[in-house]
């Protein structure tokens, strides 16, 4: 079983590059950060005829994710880099179909429309309540479910990591959701805090900047064109325009190619 691991700005997914067919079992294991090779998540490619390649983006939890930023963009540049594809190619996600472009650089994925609830300004944001907490949110869907929150005062100090998790699994979300939470910089700059379904804190995402880019300047917050998505682990920049598609732009940087042991492999096939 072999790997190659790469991260954008710190959100590390490895590539299955001998074919396997991941199971949710083999995501958990291979995620493990312990006694794995550890990572955010697994891209598994696979063929179709719906798209110029396919991919199965597994969280480090076993489950499937409909989309991710970081990990279209990683998965780009391994086709780009080993598999000889063209500069410019569609991908499949088994839940949505997205356009790569691959530069020496940076890669920029077309992430889709982003979907609200409403159609009017005022009624996109709702209230969500767990215990005494209250938190105004916006639910954004963007191939995956998105939850954010704004702030005024600096996000750190914030309980985030324990409101993440709660609202992730919240009844309002039945199939769970990924968490934000946003502060505003100036027009086109805004700084966010990220709890990703199915695996937590996370230094960076893709999808996730998208989805506060697009709820900000859908309420005013944000000018549209390209914005700054500020992270832990760096930034992102997104554009968006009303009416297009969100378009995604960032590095990739490649870690390396990974193998396990035999003995870790039969290991696992016999327990």
């Amino acid at each position: 079983m072999e790997f190659l691991k790469s991260h954008g700005l710190g959100n590390d997914y490895l590539v299955c590059c001998s074919g396997e067919v991941m199971t949710p079992e083999w995501a958990i294991e291979i995620c493990d950060r312990n006694t794995g090779l550890g990572g955010d998540g697994v891209l598994e490619p696979f063929k179709t005829s719906k798209a110029d390649y396919g991919v199965r983006i597994w969280n480090p939890d076993g489950s499937l994710a409909e989309k991710s930023g970081n990990g279209l963009r990683i998965f780009a540049r391994w086709l780009v880099d080993e598999r000889n594809a063209p500069p410019q190619f569609s991908v499949w996600t088994d839940a949505c179909l997205v356009h790569c472009s691959v530069g020496p650089e940076l890669i920029s994925v077309q992430m889709g429309h982003a979907v609200f609830a409403s159609d009017e300004e005022q009624e996109v944001h709702e209230t969500i309540t767990h215990d005494t907490t209250t938190w105004d949110v916006i639910a954004v869907d963007l191939g995956n479910p998105h939850c954010v929150c704004f702030y005024e005062q600096p996000l750190d100090p914030l309980p985030w990591k324990i409101w993440g998790p709660i609202l992730e699994h919240h009844s309002r979300f039945p199939n769970r959701t990924n968490v934000q939470f946003a502060r505003i910089i100036n027009r086109q700059t805004v700084d966010i805090r990220i709890w990703e379904r199915g695996a937590g804190e996370t230094s960076a995402s893709g999808s996730s900047s998208c989805a506060v880019a697009a709820a900000a300047v859908r309420t005013g917050r944000l000018d549209p064109g390209e914005i700054q998505v500020r992270m832990p682990g760096g930034t992102l920049f997104v554009r968006v325009i009303p009416n297009e598609e969100v378009v995604l732009t960032g590095p990739v940087e490649v870690v390396g190619h990974l193998q396990f042991h035999p003995d870790w492999v039969s290991k696992r096939q016999h327990s």
